[in-house]
């Protein structure tokens, strides 16, 4: 099992990110999603379950839930955009990862047995982060393999 995870479109959905999700089976879309038409178009690929983040403030996007848990292959995923406004123990409720973006910076870490994993942001550039999206294969052993794909061009 492969899941597309991205953030922080803001309205712009780069072909690359069309190219890089090809074959997942399933899309988390973390927030800042800007406008509907990128879900839809995400939608094309695979399923998509997204959270709003502070940009959806008006439309569809607005409806969008500030945070969502998905089970996948027996994992519990929480989904939330800004990590600092997490109110809970995800260690205690046996979540096997939390997914967030908002910063734009890609990374991840485990921390008390949890992934903790940032895609980064694959919309309009900001500062001088780089642009990309993220994955997470579930293996035969139940484990999740995190990979961040860049999407630089030059």
């Amino acid at each position: 099992m492969k899941i597309g995870v991205l953030s922080d479109t803001h309205g712009l959905l780069r072909p690359e990110v069309i190219s890089a999700l090809a074959g997942v089976d399933r899309i988390l879309h973390l927030g800042d999603v800007g406008i509907p038409w990128v879900l839809k178009e995400l939608g094309k690929i695979a399923p998509v379950t997204a959270v709003r983040g502070n940009v959806d403030r008006e439309g569809q996007c607005a409806k969008l839930p500030e945070t969502d848990v998905v089970l996948i292959d027996g994992l519990y995923i929480y989904m939330l955009h800004d990590l600092h406004t997490l109110h809970l123990d995800p260690a205690a409720g046996k979540f096997a990862a939390v997914l967030y973006g908002h910063s734009h910076e890609p990374g991840f870490y485990k921390k008390k047995g949890v992934l903790y994993f940032n895609p980064g942001s694959c919309g309009p550039r900001r500062f001088a982060l780089p642009v990309t999206v993220g994955t997470l294969t579930i293996g035969a052993d139940g484990e999740l393999q995190p990979d961040i794909i860049s999407l630089e061009t030059a």
